[in-house]
């Protein structure tokens, strides 16, 4: 059984196989991760689809990203939007 402490590079290793990208060691990860959250519409309108419809996929992007910054040890997360 594994504890806390490993929970992190647990999740580190999960998401370097399923992106195909070498994720740090969770020592290494910072704690603070801040996003400037631009171009929803613009990635909506590029595609035919209406700005709002932009702004849905961005936010369901969002969740994914708190969980994984959960699931790697990431204690703060700031979102400007």
């Amino acid at each position: 059984m594994r504890g806390r402490a490993d929970q992190p590079a647990a999740a580190a290793s999960a998401l370097s196989s399923t992106i195909g990208m070498t994720v740090p060691p969770a020592e290494k990860l910072p704690r603070h991760v801040a996003i400037i959250m631009d171009g929803n519409g613009r990635w909506a309108q590029e595609r035919q689809l209406p700005r709002f419809e932009g702004h849905r996929v961005g936010a369901q992007n969002v969740r994914g990203l708190i969980e994984e910054c959960r699931k790697l040890g990431i204690r703060y997360l700031t979102l400007f939007t």
